[in-house]
Parts: C-alpha cells; sequence; structure tokens
C-alpha cells in the first residue's frame, strides 16, 4: 500500500513538474515526461510501477487512454471539419491504409520482423495521437488549418489504428488455428466496430437529452459522464479487443456536435482531467521500460526509425492529399509532423505477449520499438515544429496579441496605436454599424457575438495573449472575462472600471470580474468622457538614460499608464493591482490628455531647442 501510495505521488510530482517546467522553458512536455519517467524508473530504480500495481498496471492506462480519447473527441466540431473536412477524410480514408502499406514494407524489409509482426506492427503506427499531437500545437502557434487537420488526424486515427492491429492478430491467429481467411476476420471485426460506433453515439444521445431535462442534478454531471464514458468503454472491449477506443471517440465528437448547453460548465474540468492523464499515463509507461528491452535494440532499427520519419509518412500524406485543395506548404508540414504517444505503446504492450503466445519471437520486441519510435518522433517532432512551421511559412502570429471586445472610439484608439506596432488586434462586436470606424481604420475586425460557440471556430485564438472586454455595459464585460479566464488565464482578461468593496451587494463580485485597467479604475463613462474632451494614447519608448521616472515627467499629470511592450511583443498591463517593471528597450502606452504648448515652448521649437528630455514617440 505505502508502495502504491509512494508512486501515485511520484507520477503525479513528475508529471506535473514536467509540464510546468515546459511551460517554464518551452521545451516540448512531452519530452520531459518521458525524461521524468525513464529516470525515476529504469535509470535510478526509484518506482516500479509493474511492481507497485501488477496486473491493475494495464486496465488503468486503458481507462485513462478512453478518457483522453472522450476529451479529444469533444473537441471535434463539425463546423471546424466543414471548413477542413477535405483534407481531414483523406488522412482518414486514404491515409490509414496507406500508412499500413508502408509501414509494413518498413518493417519488413528493414527492421527485418517477420510479415506477421510487421503487418502487425504497421497498423498500430498509422495513430498520431492526440496525447502528443495537442501539446505540441499548445505549444507551437501554428496557422489555423494545418492545426485543425493534424488535431482531428491524431483524435480520428486512434482507435482505427487499433482496430488495424486487432484485425491483423485475428488473421494470423485464425489462419494458425483454423486455416481462415481474411474473409473470415474482417467483416465480424467490422460489424463489432459498427456496433460499438453505435453504442457511443446512443450513450451520447442520452446524455444530451437527459442532461438538460434535470435528470441529472448539477454536481453530479461530471461523474455520470466519466462512469458513462468508462462503462462504454468496457462494454465495447467485450464485444471485440480496443472497439472501446472506437466507441468513446464517437461518444465524444456525438456529444460536441449535439451542442449540449449544460456540458459547457464542464470544459474546465476535462481539460484538467486530460493534463493530468496524459501525465500520469506517459509517466508510467516510461518509467515501466526495461532496460532489457532496449538491448535487444538493433542497427536495422535504427534504420527503421528513420524510414519512418523520412519516407513512411512523408508518402503517406502526399500521397493522400493530392489533387486537394492544401496548399503544398502545408501538406510538407504535415508530412513532417507525426508524434506517437500513449496509444502506440499501450498496444504494443498487448499485443507483444499474444504474439509471442503464437510463436513469433520477434513479438517480444515491439515494446522496446514501440517506446524508440515514440522517443524519437516526439523528440525530433518536439524540437523542430517551430522551424520547420517557420521555413514553410505555416506559423501564426509570433508576437503576442489582444483581443478587444466592443467597438467605441476608445478601443479603436487603441488598436491602432496597437496596430502601428505590429502586435497582431481584433476588434469584435455584434453590430456592424459599431465597427464601421475599425473598418475604415483599417483594422483587423470580427462581427459577431463573442460569446456563441460558433466564433472560437471563425477566430483563431492563438495568437491573442490577453481579452479587453470593453463595450458600454459592464456587466456584459464582466460575463466576457468570466467566460474566456479558463481559456486565456485569469490574469490575462481586463476590462475597465475599478472593482467595488466586497461588502457592496449591489455590485458585481470581483472574483467574476476581469482585472482593472488603469491605476485609477477608470470606467467606461469615464473614458467615454476623456474620448470627448481629446484624449489620446501616447507612446513612450525607454532607454538606458530614459527611463519610468523620466516617462512620467514627459507626461501631463493626469496621464495614466496603460500598457508596456517588450521589445519581443510580450505585453504586460499597469492595473490597479499590480504594476510591470519597466527595462531599457521597453514601450509604454499610456492614455493622457491632449499636450498644450506653452508660449515659452512654442520659441523653444521655433529656435530648435526644444528641450534636453526625449519627447513620447
Amino acid at each position: 500500500m505505502e508502495e502504491q501510495a509512494l508512486v501515485i505521488a511520484l507520477v503525479g510530482v513528475l508529471g506535473i513538474g514536467a509540464q510546468w517546467v515546459a511551460w517554464r522553458t518551452g521545451w516540448p512536455a512531452i519530452v520531459l515526461m518521458l525524461a521524468a519517467g525513464f529516470l525515476a524508473g529504469p535509470v535510478l530504480g526509484i518506482m516500479n510501477p509493474e511492481e507497485a500495481f501488477g496486473e491493475l498496471l494495464e486496465p488503468m492506462i486503458s481507462i485513462g487512454v478512453a478518457l483522453i480519447l472522450f476529451e479529444g473527441g469533444l473537441s471535434l466540431d463539425f463546423r471546424e471539419f466543414r471548413k477542413y473536412g477535405g483534407g481531414v477524410w483523406r488522412l482518414v480514408v486514404f491515409g490509414v491504409p496507406l500508412g499500413w502499406f508502408f509501414g509494413s514494407l518498413a518493417g519488413y524489409y528493414v527492421a527485418g520482423l517477420v510479415w506477421p509482426v510487421a503487418i502487425l506492427f504497421a497498423g498500430i503506427l498509422v495513430v498520431t495521437g492526440p496525447t502528443v499531437v495537442i501539446p505540441l500545437l499548445r505549444q507551437s502557434a501554428v496557422q489555423q488549418r494545418p492545426a485543425a487537420l493534424l488535431k482531428w488526424e491524431a483524435i480520428v486515427n486512434d482507435p482505427f489504428g487499433a482496430l488495424c492491429a486487432v484485425i491483423a492478430y485475428e488473421y494470423f491467429r485464425s489462419t494458425a488455428a483454423t486455416g481462415g481467411t481474411a474473409y473470415d476476420v474482417v467483416p465480424e471485426i467490422a460489424i463489432a466496430a459498427g456496433i460499438s460506433g453505435l453504442i457511443g453515439f446512443a450513450a451520447a444521445w442520452v446524455i444530451a437529452w437527459s442532461f438538460p431535462r434535470g435528470f441529472v442534478p448539477e454536481y453530479l454531471k461530471v461523474p455520470v459522464l466519466l462512469v458513462a464514458v468508462v462503462g462504454v468503454f468496457v462494454l465495447c472491449n467485450k464485444i471485440e479487443h480496443e472497439a472501446g477506443l472506437l466507441a468513446v471517440t464517437v461518444m465524444g465528437i456525438a456529444l460536441a456536435n449535439m451542442h449540449v448547453s449544460s456540458l459547457r460548465s464542464i470544459h474546465p474540468f476535462k481539460q484538467n482531467v486530460a493534463v493530468l492523464l496524459v501525465s500520469g499515463i506517459f509517466i508510467l509507461l516510461s518509467a515501466s521500460l526495461d532496460i532489457e528491452q532496449l538491448r535487444q535494440f538493433e542497427w536495422q532499427f535504427g534504420l527503421f526509425l528513420l524510414a519512418l520519419l523520412f519516407v513512411v509518412r512523408p508518402a503517406t500524406v502526399l500521397i493522400s492529399l493530392l489533387f486537394s485543395s492544401v496548399p503544398w506548404n502545408e501538406r510538407l508540414f504535415l508530412a513532417w509532423i507525426a508524434p506517437r504517444g500513449i496509444v502506440l505503446v499501450a498496444i504494443c504492450g498487448l499485443f507483444a505477449l499474444r504474439l509471442e503466445d503464437l510463436g513469433y519471437a520477434d513479438g517480444t520486441i515491439l515494446i522496446g520499438l514501440s517506446f524508440a519510435v515514440v522517443v524519437t518522433t516526439i523528440v525530433a517532432h518536439g524540437f523542430t515544429v517551430d522551424l520547420v512551421a517557420k521555413l514553410l511559412k505555416v506559423k501564426g502570429a509570433t508576437r503576442p496579441g489582444i483581443i478587444i471586445v466592443g467597438s467605441t472610439q476608445w478601443t479603436v484608439a487603441l488598436a491602432k496605436q496597437l496596430h502601428e506596432m505590429d502586435t497582431p488586434v481584433m476588434i469584435v462586436d455584434s453590430s456592424w454599424q459599431r465597427l464601421k470606424p475599425a473598418r475604415s481604420a483599417g483594422l483587423p475586425t470580427y462581427h459577431g457575438e463573442i460569446l456563441n460557440e460558433a466564433t472560437e471556430h471563425n477566430i483563431d485564438m492563438t495568437p491573442y495573449q490577453a481579452l479587453i472586454a470593453a463595450t458600454d455595459n459592464e456587466a456584459y464585460n464582466t460575463l466576457v472575462c468570466s467566460e474566456f479566464a479558463p481559456e486565456i488565464g485569469t490574469d490575462r482578461v481586463y476590462q475597465l472600471g475599478e472593482a467595488e468593496p466586497e461588502d457592496n451587494h449591489r455590485a458585481i463580485p470581483s472574483s467574476l470580474r476581469g482585472r482593472s485597467l488603469f491605476h485609477s479604475g477608470f470606467g467606461v463613462d469615464d473614458v467615454q468622457q476623456r474620448q470627448m474632451e481629446g484624449w489620446v494614447f501616447r507612446r513612450t519608448k525607454l532607454s538606458e538614460k530614459f527611463d519610468l521616472d523620466d516617462a512620467r515627467d514627459t507626461l501631463p499629470e493626469a496621464a495614466s499608464m496603460l500598457l508596456l511592450v517588450k521589445p519581443e511583443g510580450d505585453l504586460r498591463f499597469f492595473t490597479h493591482a499590480a504594476e510591470p517593471e519597466p527595462q531599457p528597450g521597453d514601450t509604454i502606452i499610456s492614455y493622457a490628455p491632449p499636450r498644450t504648448i506653452s508660449a515659452e515652448e512654442k520659441a523653444a521649437k521655433r529656435s530648435g531647442k526644444g528641450g534636453s528630455k526625449p519627447q513620447p514617440a
């Protein structure tokens, strides 16, 4: 019991610790998790998950993978598919059999595996996996279309890869036992897969029907949903091995497209669960690796890994996307990015033992080879995704930006300043008329309701580091901030006005509001009045000889500093609660009354003696 508790604690510390280090450094989180688990397990011997959990380890990992696939399915909206579906269905319909075929050839002719093992292993290799693709996309600002194609391929292909392995195994088992043919195996598995898909869809329909009608209380919705996913997964695995992965994927996609409003509240929870599961499973799998299995690694396996990276994946993607509307630079990017993850190792571990029972000696090396594939692809793709995206020009905006909700004179003036500094900015408003000044100024705009679910499929939120809610309705601004705080961060959503004291029962609670802009807490009416009085935004560049105090001296006394922009584009706000620490090279954007020039200053300007201190840019 104590050993199991120690392993669970170590898994949590190492997994979440690796995620935190990845966030701080920008390194691929998956690489750090694999390294942490490998060091804690085979290298240092601090923990051994197989000894601690015994036979429970495999079902624990399987259920974790099922929950991750379900969570991934919940992110697949058919509105996005309608935009990029042409590439997605090609990568599934053509990509799966092509990848299976090319992978089998590489396994037999390059790795030297016997045909049955090469064919089964290649079936598993068609997966890429949301557990590795989605964290990579989260860390790298890839453009919306290639990111969507990679996400859909990863989630949809995962269960198909498992089914390919099942088909191969059942075929070889049948031929060894009774001399059966593919016609005896494939239809049976296809029927089982179809039934499992229907079960997953039926479970989603029951949830979508019962939750809004109050059949499940709010505090039980998340537990009921998790139990339903696990139940569907186990039930469908009873019908056919690994068919549960297909069922839970269908269940997630179906629920996502039934648009159940009561499920919106569980989105932050499911994301947290996914992060915990991904961290935990990667640590467990890498800590369970046996050094003896790695010693079976031969030189031709290295050639196989190279063939997988530079031949199998590129050929699969480029042939699948022939004559499609996907641009060539995006095709080449997709042809390179294909990291493998949890599903590959988990399924290989399951079938390695079964192949050994059938008399195929090469089956025992599948676990070590699968880990080699995972490590190689994650390292190769994780450390090069940014470089390749830049070279192929599929990289999104590299400078952090701001999305501004509400088109007013004040927001348009602010957006102009940011736009002139090459900071990505977009003004969102549901009124076409209110957007007219922003459109006339050539600013990026979006006409629509920011709180509408469809908006997230029409706006690529990747470039935007912060959100400012500045409509003329304070309650609406608060609602926008509370809605986007889980996605962008509670410290990166801002609104005008200052929070009222907590004992004021008529005020909006500060826990729901975004952070207040300006030290003085200017409200909506305040900035509108100041705009009418001619207040403007000013830019001031700091240097070694011109610091923050000098900048304040050049501004009118009533001016308020709003924003600090780092040379690399990072954004820091001056708020009622915090003030950034400016450094030389930073630019400060302040909001100030119109500058009045005295007669002495006018005379000095005419004579070319305009003072010793630099003026705002």
